[in-house]
């Protein structure tokens, strides 16, 4: 809950109080992790009731995907698996131009994957140049850190040492 929180937290702060389709998206590398990602930002956005945000990922049909980006009630945050991500960007059914928060959740699962890394390449050239991204793990090898910082500009790196003193009380 503690490394979800933070980015959670940090998007919402970043959304305008008029959200676009699309305004940040996380990556991670299965659907259980998205739908766990998506369960933190439903209760952290309880009294926000103007931001909706959806889970994509592979194995279900793309249409249903498809018809929820032209919609009225398209996310403003998208929680998706590498692959399917690609597919809808490349058909430009996901709008990048309003993406303002790129996350990476579990970065070295979805980095250490050559198959995985190069989808996130792509999906990373087709965001606006000026967007924050954000990596997190809880392991983190010199060599994956090392392709970490090719998707960033000046990273700052928090590490925490002890997980115990990252802990939001009072949230239910």
């Amino acid at each position: 809950m503690g490394k979800t929180a933070v980015f959670v937290l940090s998007i919402l702060q970043t959304i305008s109080d008029d959200p676009k389709t699309c305004s940040a998206m996380i990556l991670c590398h299965t659907r259980e992790l998205a739908y766990q990602i998506k369960n933190e930002i439903i209760r952290f956005t309880k009294f926000m009731k103007n931001i909706r945000t959806e889970v994509v990922y592979g194995g279900e049909p793309m249409d249903g995907q498809i018809k929820m980006f032209k919609g009225l009630n398209a996310p403003h945050i998208v929680v998706g698996t590498p692959g399917r991500i690609l597919a809808l960007t490349k058909g430009n059914h996901i709008p990048m131009s309003n993406l303002k928060v790129f996350v990476l959740d579990e970065c070295d699962k979805l980095l250490d994957q050559i198959g995985m890394r190069r989808d996130i390449q792509e999906i990373f050239k087709e965001t606006p140049h000026n967007k924050q991204v954000m990596m997190y793990t809880a392991t983190l090898s010199n060599d994956i850190k090392d392709t970490c910082r090719k998707f960033m500009r000046n990273p700052t790196e928090v590490l925490i040492e002890n997980e115990s003193k990252l802990t939001l009380h009072g949230l239910k």
